[in-house]
C-alpha cells in the first residue's frame, strides 16, 4: 500500500491552445464526407454538451429512480477566416464567380482539431488531444463590421453548431471522439493522422468511428 501524493513532478497537467483544424463537408452519399481541407485562422472551439438531465421518478413514497434525457453534443467555432468549402455549410451558395447568396440549405460537415496537453516539466511539448466531430450543422450567426480606427482589430467569425450522432458498433451513436496522444499508440496514431491530414500518397479524409477504433486498436 502507498500513501497518496499530490502535485508530483511531471504530473501537473493542463490543457491549452487549438490548432490543426480540418473541415470535411458531408457529401450526402452513404454518410460519407468529402476530402478534408485545412481550416486556417482557427481561434477557439467551445464544446457545449447538453441534455443528460435527471428526471426523478417516485413510487412507494420514495424516490424510485432517475431517468436521464438524451445527451446532445454541440459547441461554437470561432476563427478569423474559413475555407471556401465551408460556405455551403454556412448556408451560402455561389451564384457566379465571386457572387454569393445566403439563407440557403446548410450542408452537414465533420471537422477535427487539436488541443495541447502540458505539464510542469515539458510544457506544451508533453502531448495533445485530437478531437474528431461528426454530423455537425451550423446555426445562423451574427457578423459585425466595424470601421478601421487607431486600434484596428480583425473581425472574428463565430458559428454555433449542433450535431446528429452517427452509429457505432457496440456503442451508442456518437458525435465526437477524443484521442489523447500521451496514451494512444504512437504508430497507430500516426496512421490515423495520415488519414485525417492526408499524405504524399492519399488525400485527407474523415474516417468513421468504427474505422478510427480499428486503426487505434
Amino acid at each position: 500500500m502507498s500513501k497518496l501524493q499530490w502535485d508530483q513532478d511531471s504530473e501537473r497537467l493542463y490543457e491549452t491552445g487549438v490548432s490543426h483544424g480540418v473541415l470535411y463537408p458531408k457529401t450526402g452519399l452513404n454518410g460519407a464526407y468529402a476530402n478534408g481541407v485545412a481550416w486556417n485562422g482557427l481561434t477557439s472551439v467551445s464544446e457545449n454538451p447538453s441534455g443528460g438531465e435527471p428526471n426523478p421518478i417516485y413510487a412507494d413514497n420514495i424516490k424510485y429512480l432517475n431517468l436521464r434525457s438524451v445527451e446532445e453534443f454541440g459547441g461554437t467555432i470561432e476563427a478569423y477566416t474559413y475555407p471556401d468549402e465551408f460556405a455551403v455549410c454556412d448556408g451560402t451558395a455561389t451564384l457566379a464567380p465571386g457572387v454569393y447568396a445566403s439563407q440557403q440549405t446548410r450542408k452537414p460537415f465533420g471537422f477535427c482539431y487539436r488541443t495541447l496537453i502540458g505539464n510542469d516539466e515539458q510544457g506544451t511539448d508533453y502531448g495533445y488531444k485530437l478531437h474528431i466531430v461528426y454530423g455537425a450543422e451550423t446555426n445562423p450567426s451574427q457578423r459585425q463590421y466595424q470601421t478601421v480606427n487607431e486600434s484596428p482589430e480583425a473581425m472574428t467569425f463565430s458559428w454555433d453548431f449542433t450535431t446528429t450522432p452517427i452509429p457505432m458498433e457496440n456503442y451508442k451513436p456518437i458525435a465526437c471522439i477524443t484521442i489523447d496522444s500521451t496514451k494512444a499508440n504512437r504508430t497507430k496514431l500516426d496512421t490515423l493522422e495520415g488519414k485525417l491530414y492526408g499524405s504524399d500518397n492519399s488525400d485527407a479524409y474523415l474516417p468513421l468511428p468504427d474505422e478510427v477504433i480499428s486503426t487505434l486498436s
